[in-house]
């Protein structure tokens, strides 16, 4: 029973960093009516900026300003040009995705790089003395918590967003019927730029979150990015609750499988 109390607990986190990719997917997907391609590289990239974060304050803590002005060194400015029109649009996307990855790859190198979570939640939580179970039972990270927790605010933000205020009724509206809502006046346009954005977002957060638990590498995006395409399949394409069931139910699902095989 603690076995399978632990993977459900696994398959929730994992579920959820699941679900906010296919969150964003099906936002832009259902507003924009294009497969973001290039939605994973966000993801990777929101990772990699936990662990530069993370450099820079260890060694603003360990050593003089003028290391920490070495390790900086000049900034990274690279300017990608707009490759949709050359190639296409679902092909420029790839190219903008592997380029990330590459450059990532250049600076940061081919392996994982281990970064922990904050010391205020370092360490384990004991669920088995809380259900009533044997003490030590069923040991949890902090980490894993405060991610799911995490995730079920931010989806519960987007949702709030898009069911309560104006800017989302008008989002929905034009969801369902982009003509008719351009027909009164209204600019759906610069409302769904606006919806891309925060699904951008969404993805950079999920990355930043997601990093004490799965330590980055510069093809992770590339591979939850497969992963979230099955999940908004399943959930319905252009159904924001089916996706994030669906990415609830596949972390559950894959932590049971991989269970199975350590077996």
């Amino acid at each position: 029973m603690d076995q399978i109390i632990l993977q459900i607990l696994n398959g929730l986190d994992k579920g959820s960093a699941y679900a906010l990719i296919a969150l964003g997917l099906t936002l832009i997907f259902g507003t924009l009516g294009v497969v973001n391609f290039a939605h994973g590289a966000l993801f990777m990239l929101g990772a990699f900026c936990a662990v530069t974060l993370s450099r820079i304050l260890t060694i603003s803590h360990t050593v003089i300003d003028e290391t920490k002005k070495d390790f900086l060194g000049n900034p990274l400015k690279v300017e990608v040009p707009y490759v949709n029109d050359w190639f296409g649009e679902t092909t420029g996307q790839a190219i903008i995705d592997i380029v990330l990855q590459e450059i990532v790859k250049y600076y940061y190198g081919a392996n994982q790089i281990p970064t922990p979570a904050p010391e205020a939640f370092i360490g384990s939580f004991d669920f088995g003395a809380l259900i009533g179970m044997d003490p030590g039972s069923i040991i949890y990270p902090y980490w894993r918590i405060v991610y799911f927790c995490f995730a079920m605010v931010l989806i519960g933000a987007v949702f709030a967003f898009l069911q309560f205020t104006t800017f989302g009724m008008v989002v929905r509206a034009g969801m369902a019927d982009r003509e008719t809502v351009g027909l009164l006046g209204i600019n759906i346009d610069r409302r769904f730029t606006v919806m891309f954005g925060i699904a951008a977002a969404v993805a950079g957060l999920a990355g930043v979150m997601y990093t004490p638990i799965n330590p980055p590498n510069y093809h992770m995006g590339m591979d939850f990015l497969v992963i979230s395409f099955v999940v908004v399949v399943v959930g319905g394409m252009g159904s924001l609750p089916g996706a994030i069931l669906a990415g609830l139910v596949l972390g559950i699902l894959e932590s049971f499988a991989s269970m199975r095989q350590v077996i």
